[in-house]
């Protein structure tokens, strides 16, 4: 019977965080690949367009993800390569959770206000 664990969570987040960050590389690949074109081209309207809000809030998001990721990517190179990750790998989870809050709190506390146009 599925439960939900500790681990099936971590999967879940570890591939949405993989594939978020997957995309906003493509996007600012594409959008930094329009300067090329001139400063009168496509990419002032692009910069225009990712000031709005959503962009905005995806930018908070992205950097969360970032965090996340590579804390739960150490959590699985520890369960890959030591005897004892696997039997601690929900300690490790959560221990992921914590780092990603310890780390991510001060950096969004300093970047938030700055994205959403406050400070």
């Amino acid at each position: 019977m599925y439960r939900g664990r500790e681990g099936q969570w971590a999967f879940v987040l570890h591939r949405l965080t993989g594939v978020g960050l997957a995309l906003y590389l493509l996007l600012h690949v594409i959008d930094i690949s329009l300067v090329m074109f001139g400063p009168e081209g496509p990419f002032n309207a692009f910069l225009a367009f990712y000031h709005q809000w959503p962009f905005r809030v995806g930018l908070i998001l992205i950097m969360a993800a970032v965090v996340y990721h590579a804390f739960n990517g150490i959590r699985i190179i520890l369960m890959d390569f030591t005897d004892w990750g696997v039997k601690y790998q929900g300690a490790l989870w959560y221990g992921a959770m914590g780092l990603t809050a310890i780390v991510g709190i001060p950096v969004l506390i300093k970047v938030v206000p700055e994205i959403l146009g406050i400070a």
